[in-house]
């Protein structure tokens, strides 16, 4: 089984699966070709996270997300007048290392040593690279999005060229080419998943960053690693209706905020509202409050999880939650905190005939990340 926002991508796992493939050589594909066709809302110049449940139900993660480059310090930007905070768009917003490649060859690694995959890059990119060639289907959600964002961003460097026709946004079925990513996708499926860091792509790609004004070098791409992590964890009760069954969830630990989402089940889990149907007031309320209560915690505390004063596991400690849920109130409503920005990602899912199920985001933190699309590689870089 496969999920995606857009049914090429679940076609590229589906096609893989079906050639004996297993979930992370199908999500690999699947992330290649959602990079192609929905590039509103990720892109290979983003991050990557995985979660992944393998053989015996052992459950472990990929974080593929970069670190800022090391010129990126208040200085830097104080240098090129910027006071008050970091553009979202433009070059100084590309500040962060791309990492969602560096996750693609780490699955690809595991997936050869443990799962016995056999299928070669090659095969795994090449539905991305058809397209990005041939063209897809311009989406209602691209046609949109783009014409939501062309003020901020139609002067972008390389974003016109890419993203507009004509100087206008698409309209929706139009046919969307992308020749150079095509010969991107076509190099790393050629020389690996290392040529975007440490190989002749990373060398064109720190030359183009640096002409658009990003603070990213050679040095930063050369540094990345995807990392293997443990997710983190929970445990909720079901509305089975077995008594005191419990339920365990994974998810991703920081710099993704998959903790939020534990952090909020986990106080809704101690509220009242969760005994009623989903479309009760109950319910809803008990939603919303527990969202607040995590999203104080996550403007207190998280961030790089290198840089957080207390450990992303205690966040989700029984007593923890315990004094989160105790402190909203099931008949009145608390106060909003800091003001979130309208934003989206994508998710998608698939398992396979063994078990094996992957759950991964692919994200450039705003729609069409800084805006930035490098001339040669044809890479649209994160803003995150």
């Amino acid at each position: 089984m496969a999920v995606a926002p857009h049914s090429l991508a679940a076609e590229s796992a589906i096609d893989v699966l079906r050639e004996g493939g297993n979930a992370l050589e199908a999500m690999i594909s699947a992330a290649a070709t959602i990079a192609v066709v929905y590039p509103h809302m990720n892109s290979i110049g983003g991050d990557g996270f995985w979660v992944i449940n393998g053989p015996g139900g052992q459950v472990g993660g990929i974080d593929a997300s970069g670190a800022s480059g090391l010129k990126a310090t208040k200085n830097w930007f104080l240098d090129r007048g910027i006071v008050d905070k970091i553009p979202f768009r433009g070059g100084v917003a590309a500040l962060t290392v791309a990492g969602t490649i560096s996750g693609w060859g780490a699955a690809h690694q595991l997936s050869r040593r443990h799962l016995g995959g056999r299928l070669p890059l090659s095969r795994l990119l090449a539905d991305a690279i058809f397209l990005a060639q041939q063209g897809s289907p311009v989406t209602a959600s691209q046609a949109a999005s783009t014409k939501a964002k062309l003020t901020e961003l139609r002067d972008i460097p390389g974003f016109a060229e890419t993203f507009l026709v004509n100087g206008q946004p698409p309209e929706a079925g139009t046919l969307f080419k992308q020749p150079r990513l095509a010969a991107t996708l076509q190099r790393i499926a050629k020389e690996g998943t290392d040529t975007f860091y440490r190989g002749k792509l990373s060398k064109l790609m720190a030359q183009e960053l640096s002409k658009v004004g990003s603070p990213l070098t050679a040095m930063d791409l050369n540094r990345h690693q995807a990392q293997l992590v443990d997710p983190l964890t929970t445990m909720i009760r079901t509305r089975s209706a077995r008594a005191g069954r419990q339920a365990q969830l994974f998810n991703m630990v920081p710099p993704s905020q998959g903790v939020l989402s534990l952090m909020i089940l986990g106080i809704m889990d101690r509220l009242k509202g969760w005994n009623h149907g989903p479309e009760s007031a109950e319910f809803i309320h008990a939603q919303v409050e527990a969202t607040k209560a995590a999203f104080r915690i996550r403007d207190a505390h998280l961030t790089d999880r290198a840089f957080m004063k207390r450990s992303p596991g205690s966040l989700l400690e029984p007593a923890f939650l315990d004094q989160l849920a105790a402190e909203i109130s099931m008949q009145r409503a608390a106060p909003w905190g800091s003001k979130s920005k309208p934003g989206d990602t994508i998710w998608m899912g698939v398992i396979d005939a063994q078990g094996i199920a992957v759950s991964f985001i692919q994200s450039i933190y705003h729609e069409f990340g800084s805006g930035i699309v490098l001339p040669e590689s044809g890479v649209n870089w994160q803003n995150r």
